[in-house]
Parts: structure tokens; C-alpha cells; sequence
């Protein structure tokens, strides 16, 4: 077992909440290009607060299912720490110190596991 530092903010500072999104199935793009950190689509709520995720030309409706158990987003700060004498030599090496601080908590997921319909327009026939 080992032991964790986490911060969490303290009195009345509440963390982000954020929301999880589950999809069935896998994204592939024209080109083999990294996902990470690029717009994918648009995420949209219906005012029944169904979700709705545009891709492309592709429309996925999902639903909001809490989570059994809630999730914390954590970031990793590692900061320099006074040395000890380590050596022989009486030379001390810097320590670093590692602390986590939650940045949110995720407690439910937009789930979309039905396949997209693809979105047509509506174009106008010729007279």
C-alpha cells in the first residue's frame, strides 16, 4: 500500500464537477491522425436534459446515468524539497515532494450507446 498527499480546497471552496462521456464503438478520422486535445463534435442538451452529441454529419442521443462510484481528477505537483546529507561526502541531494491536488470530482457519465444516425439535408427538388 502506499500513501498519497491529495489537497482538496478547503472550506468553501468547492471543486469543478465535471461529467464523463461513454461511448460504444471507436472514432476513426480520414487521415491517422491524433485525438488528443482536438474538437471532435458538439454536445448539446434537449430541455428533457437529453444529451445530444454531433459528429461530422452524425448525430448520437445519449442519456445522464449517475456513477456508483464518483471519480477525482487529480493533478500531480512535484516540488523541490530541502536535501539530507545522503553521501559520504556530506554533500545533500534536493528532494522532491509530491502532492496531488484534486482538481474535480466526476460523479455522473452522458452515455451514448446507440449507433449515430447520419444527419441529411433537406434539399429542395427542382421545380
Amino acid at each position: 500500500m502506499v500513501q498519497i498527499a491529495v489537497k482538496i480546497p478547503g472550506e468553501g471552496g468547492e471543486c469543478d464537477e465535471w461529467a464523463m462521456i461513454e461511448m460504444q464503438g471507436e472514432l476513426e478520422t480520414r487521415h491517422p491522425v491524433p485525438l488528443s486535445g482536438k474538437l471532435i463534435g458538439d454536445l448539446h442538451f434537449t430541455h428533457g436534459d437529453v444529451p445530444i452529441l454531433i459528429i461530422g454529419h452524425h448525430i448520437l442521443y445519449g442519456k445522464v446515468v449517475p456513477l456508483e462510484k464518483p471519480f477525482a481528477v487529480l493533478v500531480k505537483d512535484t516540488a523541490q524539497g530541502h536535501g539530507e546529507p545522503m553521501e559520504d561526502d556530506g554533500q545533500s541531494k534536493p528532494r522532491t515532494q509530491t502532492e496531488y491536488h484534486v482538481k474535480a470530482i466526476i460523479r455522473k457519465k452522458l452515455l451514448f450507446k446507440t449507433r449515430p444516425k447520419p444527419i441529411i439535408a433537406n434539399v429542395p427538388k427542382k421545380l
